[in-house]
């Protein structure tokens, strides 16, 4: 009997040890089809340019270990998140230009709905499934509109918050997109009521998509090591407004607007 034991712990070799990184980051960017093709390629292109700057290298480097694990995802509906990039160990340029020639190879692509509920859900899903362990664990939600389908977006937040997981926010109110009736003034309000949590949770609107790069790169240096010297753009931090905002205002925008068409 000993030696049939030995022998299966022969054949079933025992997992590898999680790698330990500074930081797990997750960055899910918003492919809803309120963005036109043109602000979809910009957001693409926005992220490439700070993956590969020499800001975000040093920050990378200024870690404890030196390294963190990225994974690159695009969201829209409840069901629809795509991998782009899995996750990936960077702890040099020649990994980060690896990364964004990953990144590089598809065309995005705009989809229907807006699941922010689903979107948190996979991404602590992926998070809870990688072979990294994080002395941070982050996800970077990106978006230009309100949850509008899925789980309530506050019960899919405080889920993820539970597992220890931080939520930053990118809240995208630019008014270039081809589905004006979806646009929420105060989407930055949304995302810090709504949307964001944990130590340190801030969220940086983005008002007009020349300032898109430059806000992802400082966004990508304050959830690496946090630098005082580079703060965000408008950043708002986590609890800054006051209570009793409608985080259900996305569904209502949606099913007034979709009674409105019916009506026509």
């Amino acid at each position: 009997m000993r030696h049939l034991i030995a022998l299966l712990l022969l054949l079933c070799p025992l997992s590898a040890p999680a790698q330990e990184v500074d930081v797990e980051l997750l960055l899910m960017v918003d492919v809803s089809r309120s963005m036109s093709g043109a602000e979809l390629e910009i957001q693409r292109r926005g992220y490439i340019e700070a993956l590969l700057s020499p800001t975000v290298m040093s920050a990378i480097h200024a870690g404890l270990l030196g390294r963190v694990a990225i994974a690159y995802v695009e969201w829209a509906g409840v069901n629809s998140q795509t991998t782009i990039v899995d996750w990936t160990m960077i702890a040099g340029e020649d990994d980060a230009r690896d990364f964004v020639e990953k990144l590089s190879r598809s065309i995005p692509v705009g989809l229907r709905r807006t699941s922010i509920s689903g979107a948190l859900e996979f991404g602590a899903q992926m998070i809870a499934r990688n072979t990294y362990q994080g002395l941070r664990r982050v996800i970077d939600m990106s978006g230009d509109g309100p949850n509008n389908q899925g789980r309530n977006v506050t019960d899919a937040r405080d889920r993820v918050l539970d597992q220890g997981i931080v939520i930053n926010g990118l809240p995208l109110m630019t008014r270039d997109g081809v589905d004006t009736p979806w646009h929420l003034e105060d989407l930055d309000e949304y995302y810090v009521n709504c949307v964001i949590g944990g130590p340190g949770a801030f969220a940086i609107p983005v008002t007009h998509w020349a300032e898109f790069a430059e806000a992802v790169r400082r966004k990508l240096v304050l959830e690496l090591v946090g630098l005082p010297s580079l703060p965000p753009i408008r950043a708002r931090t986590f609890g800054a407004t006051p209570t009793g905002y409608d985080c259900e205002i996305g569904e209502k925008m949606w099913q007034r607007n979709f009674q409105y068409w019916q009506d026509r």
